[in-house]
């Protein structure tokens, strides 16, 4: 990750980050003394990491498997001392720490967690559902959480909340809103943490002893996945590990972090030393992503019931470098098992959209132009797979090439040889006499011999590519497949109406332009569509991106789109988190700076080519965020509010007007400007 410089900016606090942990420490059989020590170490290395909230394992002062000692006095008072010191410990650390323990309260004994802050016990959470099957046998020794007597315990002389489903919440953290569950409680049909994340806590935690035995440690993680996932949350996992007792059971001391479902740090399992799991969850996120979920908020007003808040001060916080994964590529995961089952399903989404529009219009042609680009190589190879699976002739497919005035030697080519090798009808319109004489009719200085590459020579062009492909679908009884991407669409990056923004059904619109790449080399490298096309298809994904609407300069270099528009990778980049999420400008801005701004760490989508594997620092995340805000929320939505159907692709991705994303046509990007500068520094 990059480093950081003393602006409020670079601390991840100040985007609504809450570093949170899991402990997983060396467990000493019924030694409260020697557990607390194990305690008190960890507690101090999170402080010096910058911890927010650290969450032990379940009966971690006293261990879990000491079965009938658990009901000796001696033990228990020791265990209460202790608790005393490591409250102490915390407030030192500026750590909320959450540790298992046993606790009387009245005649009864309960399996606890125990929060600890500010130098004292926030609160104290009982055990919902104890498991009296198999290898547990809680009810020997312990009370569930609904037969207390009281809802308050005395612990170091104070009176504190002593109840299932406490709400702790920082005073000073927005959003910092954390809960407590125990081992068997997230196993139930409705867990306690399901009602907690309904009242507002948008952190759950686990203290757990669940012991392992073989497939169970992917049942956990699937628990903890489906459970973050299902409440819109964070969710912190810590089990025992090695020390505890296995006198019939055994311990892996498993530890996971998961952030609405998607796991952010797993510890070390079978480990023989106390360690920390570490992760910065979004707090924030949680946040918009509820806000905008009715679901979430409908459920809550039904199911919710009223908790009791703990109000608590937060610590610092962390100031370094952010600790979560974090890709450069939202919609291209860096995994490549999980890339290839992207592209799987982004393929066969794009194709069976393709496919009902064309069973349900009846139609057995298609008209497509192809430029030898990524965009309609991407919709042509679609068009290929939705007639091989229709069992329609790939010669259905009209695909018409239509040089320009700049269109290069090398893509014309391309499109050529694109054409021939998948077996489509290709055809070559030049529209340079169309497009002459329609400026010389509107009296264009390019028609007098001037070199003018104004906004009219460039749409003069596109406009007829266009025009040339509806009339072509009119006179063969088919309809026009659109090309342009979800990149292009956020950027406004087409030309309206009688261009490249229109067509009869448009496949890749909701697709972004840094996925379109993988998907072709996915297609290429599997053989979807044939073996002959993959030469031409890698020539493809190695030409410059560009509209070749302007004629190369004196210098030879042609019209690029990106030194325009900007990086693609950063355009997605905004995207993703300001239409996925709603998130501030400078967040943004923060998070691209965390991903782009060095290239020699994390990790690469497969394929990548070396020469896109770049970094961007801040002052160049800033003006292009600058440019994409413009292009986003004041000067394109006119053309978002008409484009054509086609299928959703990605998740929160969808531009349409009957989708995920519908704004004012003339709305001003003002106050996401405002924000940008007032919180980024230059």
């Amino acid at each position: 990750m990059v480093s950081h410089g003393s602006h409020p900016f670079h601390a991840p606090r100040a985007h609504g980050f809450v570093r949170v942990a899991a402990a997983t420490p060396v467990v000493h059989v019924a030694d409260p003394a020697a557990n607390a020590e194990e305690h008190a170490a960890l507690i101090r290395q999170a402080g010096v990491a910058g911890v927010d909230l650290l969450v032990f394992p379940e009966l971690s002062l006293s261990a879990y498997a000491i079965d009938d000692l658990l009901m000796q006095a001696a033990l228990l008072e020791e265990v209460e001392r202790r608790i005393a010191e490591l409250a102490e410990v915390a407030d030192e650390a500026g750590v909320i720490a959450v540790i298992g323990a046993p606790i009387r309260n009245g005649d009864a004994l309960f399996n606890c967690a125990v929060v600890l802050g500010g130098g004292e016990v926030l609160g104290v959470v009982p055990k919902t559902y104890l498991p009296n099957y198999r290898e547990y046998y809680e009810k020997r020794w312990f009370a569930p959480a609904a037969s207390r007597s009281e809802d308050a315990v005395v612990l170091n002389g104070e009176s504190v909340d002593f109840a299932p489903g406490l709400i702790f919440e920082a005073s000073n953290r927005p959003g910092f809103v954390f809960a407590v569950e125990i081992c068997e409680d997230f196993w139930a049909p409705q867990p306690p943490s399901t009602r907690a994340a309904l009242a507002g806590a948008r952190i759950l935690c686990n203290l757990s002893a669940s012991n392992i035995v073989i497939g169970k440690a992917d049942e956990r993680a699937l628990l903890c996945a489906s459970q973050s996932s299902r409440t819109l949350s964070a969710y912190v996992f810590a089990a025992s590990g090695w020390g505890e007792s296995t006198t019939d059971l055994a311990w892996d001391g498993q530890a996971t972090i998961h952030e609405l479902g998607a796991k952010l740090a797993e510890g070390e399992r079978f480990a023989l030393e106390s360690h920390l799991t570490v992760a910065d969850v979004d707090v924030d996120r949680i946040g918009l992503d509820r806000l905008r979920n009715g679901t979430f908020a409908d459920c809550a007003r039904l199911e919710g019931e009223a908790a009791t808040v703990v109000p608590f001060e937060a610590g610092p916080g962390p100031g370094d470098a952010l600790i979560r994964p974090l890709d450069r590529f939202p919609f291209v995961p860096d995994d490549a098992a999980r890339l290839d089952q992207d592209c799987f399903e982004a393929f066969n989404i794009q194709v069976q959209g393709l496919m009902r529009r064309m069973t349900a219009t009846g139609s057995k042609t298609l008209v497509i132009g192809v430029s030898g680009g990524l965009d309609s190589t991407q919709a042509l190879l679609v068009a290929c797979r939705a007639f091989d699976r229709l069992k329609l002739p790939r010669t259905g497919i009209l695909a018409f090439t239509m040089p320009g005035f700049a269109t290069s030697d090398g893509t014309k080519s391309n499109a050529w040889a694109l054409m021939t090798a998948l077996g489509v009808t290709g055809a070559e319109i030049d529209i340079r006499p169309a497009a002459e004489q329609m400026l010389r009719d509107i009296g264009h200085a390019f028609a007098d011999g001037q070199p003018v590459h104004d906004i009219t020579f460039e749409n003069v062009q596109a406009g007829l590519r266009t025009d040339y492909l509806f009339r072509l679908a009119n006179q063969n009884h088919g309809f026009v497949l659109g090309t342009g991407d979800l990149s292009e669409l956020a950027l406004g990056w087409c030309t309206y109406g009688v261009g490249d923004h229109m067509s009869h059904y448009n496949v890749n619109g909701g697709v972004a332009k840094t996925l379109i790449q993988h998907l072709i080399r996915w297609v290429a490298e599997g053989g979807l569509v044939g073996e002959a096309a993959r030469p031409t298809l890698q020539a493809i994904l190695a030409t410059e991106i560009s509209p070749e609407l302007v004629p190369a300069g004196a210098d030879g270099a042609i019209q690029s789109t990106q030194s325009i528009v900007g990086p693609y990778a950063l355009n997605d980049f905004f995207l993703f988190y300001i239409s996925r999420f709603g998130m501030k400008p400078s967040k943004v801005a923060y998070l691209a700076h965390q991903a782009w701004g060095d290239a020699t760490t994390g990790s690469w989508p497969v394929g990548l080519p070396e020469g896109e594997r770049v970094a961007y620092d801040l002052a160049t995340i800033k003006a292009w965020l600058r440019k994409f805000l413009i292009r986003f929320f004041q000067t394109s939505q006119f053309k978002r509010s008409a484009v054509p159907n086609g299928p959703k692709v990605v998740t929160g991705g969808s531009l349409s007007p009957r989708g995920d994303w519908r704004a004012p046509s003339d709305s001003s990007a003002r106050v996401w400007l405002d924000e940008l500068d007032a919180h980024t520094p230059d």
